[in-house]
């Protein structure tokens, strides 16, 4: 048990460190209202986690996996989503400075749209639900019950996945003074929005 643990640890550090769509969602977010908007959208991005979890150890992934309608209902949800997130992005690119000014002294931070964002980012992500469906069973011991062996996984998915955006949200802060200058964030927004889009896109045309 220890060896699969370790190799478990390896495989979802790296996993977890490999740029993707999370990544944009706690770079948009930390970006848009600072360190509470992008921890609050990590914990919402690492508890849609513990869905997965659960659905891989029930089965309810398997028949998401091999029902194609059901499969294809979730990625066209998911890809609309993703789309959307990059439409508002490239919405406010186009908002002229002073209107961008004004709109950004109204926002404030929003603890249920941040972890809204993350946690439907995550959820609605067919990917993922491939990957725990694929991956979790090789660690889980016919032994024990499926679904606590499956939660307890996913606790240490969502530890280190916290530790490793609460890297990035401190690196985005620590470049606060250059990332606040007009012209960074609007470019930040204009590559984040496409960005977006384009994995909105990807998920949408691709067949698993």
């Amino acid at each position: 048990m220890p060896d699969s643990l370790i190799t478990f640890f390896v495989a979802i550090t790296v996993l977890t460190m490999t740029p993707g769509l999370d990544t944009m969602i706690i770079l948009r977010n930390t970006i848009r209202g600072g360190v509470k908007d992008g921890i609050v959208s990590s914990i919402g991005i690492c508890s849609g986690l513990f869905i997965h979890a659960f659905l891989s150890a029930v089965g309810i992934s398997a028949i998401l996996l091999y029902s194609s309608t059901a499969f294809t209902t979730l990625k066209v949800i998911g890809a609309c989503y993703l789309i959307w997130l990059g439409f508002i992005n490239l919405k406010s690119f186009w908002y002229s400075s002073k209107q961008r000014k004004v709109e950004t002294s109204k926002e404030t931070f929003h603890f249920i749209r941040s972890f809204r964002e993350g946690f439907m980012s995550n959820v609605l992500n067919p990917k993922t639900i491939v990957f725990y469906m694929a991956f979790l069973p090789q660690f889980i011991s016919p032994e024990s019950s499926a679904l606590v062996q499956s939660m307890i996984l996913a606790a240490f998915h969502f530890i280190i996945a916290m530790i490793w955006q609460g890297f990035l949200i401190y690196t985005i802060c620590s470049a606060n003074v250059f990332i606040t200058k007009e012209s960074v964030r609007k470019t930040l927004d204009l590559i984040s929005g496409l960005i977006m889009m384009a994995f909105g896109v990807k998920l949408f045309m691709s067949d698993k």
